[in-house]
């Protein structure tokens, strides 16, 4: 069959799947996933492959810039410190604990290679994250961390992902040298994000009568942030999510008509390209099973448990740790709230007592009490601040499932090297990677609804 013919008739069972995973109360996403590996088997499907190019053009801008519109962005900057933490520092935590465990239960596995697996795999994707949570009731603030935390979390995994195929192919890796790239990195993609966000707004105004062609622009923007960050070798995924923020919280300078036919256009688009994402996922494991000596399927699920295993244990073991972490600091700044309050109360007194009235004492008094607001003032948000409830703390933990970017990720190693010579252990790396994935999503996927109703947990 040709390629679009099966494209077709994989979105047809996309459409399909959706009233049964309904029905029968199981989410879409893994529901999909059994189907494309069923599909897989059949002879004329197992022959197609995911395309990084498609994956990072296609699919992956519009999933985050429709994510990242959609995401209560008061609620995400409430709980910038905890996304930020997940985001960044487990990272690369997780990075270097599936590192080691390649390293000392693959045998051939290099370091640089190790940490080329690592880096694929650590970062929980968006477009799992929210296709497995949607419908499942939980917290709303537990929703906008796991979400806002898989919307930047792309950028420092493939920051790590750079570094390390630098590395296997015989360059050296500088600590410095990798921190400056992040953040040039990191703050390129915010650049470039924020000054398409001023010539989309000001292109917005000058066509306010034109509902089509704000409509159009609105679809367009983020594969247009992507292109160009990507051009000035900056992360589009932080241009995307930028931007997508950015309009976000900008809604009201939208028509209603605007507004509601965006939402209908991109509710529809998102559905189909959703779809697709995990019946291609579905796709690639028997596909990659047939290229695997047989001797070896059971050795390479096994590796592929025991990563999916660490890579679970680490990222619970961190999501408790910053829980304390924040929870030692928010008393810590109680504590000095509290003595800064006293410490006003205390100074307000004295100068009362000496009754001073000089001009050099009243502006003592005004250094003093504007000094004190500005100190009060960063400790405001204490009082409004809710930390991570111990049930919060398990879904989190548990909701780190890997997915299409990962996969596109592995499937964009390159073939052969600069030097001539060919990616070493490139199958294995990508087989891995399929069947981490495939285990994720059908474990934690499965075990998510299980997990939400033992907790009791509710809206």
């Amino acid at each position: 069959m040709e390629l679009y013919t099966i494209v077709i008739i994989l979105l047809a069972i996309a459409i399909g799947v959706s009233p049964i995973a309904s029905k029968i109360k199981l989410p879409y996403p893994i529901l999909l996933l059994a189907v494309g590996i069923a599909v897989g088997f059949i002879p004329g499907f197992n022959g197609i492959s995911i395309n990084p190019e498609v994956v990072f053009l296609i699919f992956l801008p519009p999933m985050l810039y429709d994510a990242a519109y959609n995401i209560d962005y008061k609620e995400f900057r409430a709980n910038l410190q905890t996304i930020s933490a997940l985001a960044i520092s487990l990272i690369f935590v997780t990075v270097a604990g599936i590192a080691v465990v390649v390293y000392y239960c693959i045998p051939g596995m290099t370091w640089p290679l190790a940490f080329v697996l690592g880096a694929i795999l650590s970062p929980p994707d968006a477009i799992a994250a929210s296709g497995v949570t949607k419908g499942l009731n939980l917290p709303h603030r537990t929703n906008v961390v796991l979400e806002g935390e898989s919307l930047v979390n792309d950028a420092s995994a493939l920051v790590a992902l750079r570094f390390a195929v630098a590395a296997v192919a015989g360059g050296s890796f500088v600590l410095w040298e990798a921190g400056l790239m992040f953040i040039v990195s990191l703050l390129g993609g915010l650049l470039v994000g924020w000054v398409l966000w001023v010539v989309f707004i000001f292109t917005v105004r000058k066509q306010r009568f034109h509902e089509n062609v704000t409509v159009s622009l609105n679809l367009l923007i983020p594969f247009v942030a992507y292109l160009v960050a990507e051009e000035f070798h900056v992360s589009g995924v932080m241009a995307v999510v930028t931007i997508g923020l950015f309009i976000s919280g900008h809604k009201n300078k939208f028509s209603r008509q605007v507004r509601v036919q965006s939402k209908s256009i991109w509710d529809t688009t998102i559905f189909m390209l959703g779809g697709l994402i995990f019946i291609l996922i579905g796709l690639e494991f028997p596909h990659i099973l047939k290229e695997i000596p047989t001797d070896y399927i059971w050795p390479l699920i096994s590796s592929a448990l025991l990563i999916f295993l660490v890579a679970l244990v680490v990222r619970v073991l961190f999501v408790f740790w910053n829980k304390a972490s924040v929870d030692r600091r928010i008393r810590d700044m109680q504590k000095r709230e509290a003595d800064i309050t006293e410490r006003i109360q205390n100074d307000e007194r004295m100068l009362a007592l000496q009754q001073q009235n000089t001009p050099k004492a009243c502006r003592k008094i005004e250094a003093m009490q504007h000094n004190h607001e500005r100190l009060l003032k960063r400790l405001q948000y204490l009082r409004e601040y809710k930390p991570l409830s111990l049930k919060e703390c398990v879904i989190i933990g548990w909701s780190g499932m890997r997915g299409i970017v990962s996969l596109a990720a592995a499937m964009s190693l390159p073939l052969v090297m600069e030097n001539g010579m060919e990616f070493p252990h490139r199958g294995i790396i990508i087989a891995l990677t399929v069947v981490t994935v495939v285990l994720m999503l059908l474990i934690q996927g499965l075990g998510l609804p299980l997990l939400i109703k033992w907790l009791k947990i509710e809206q």
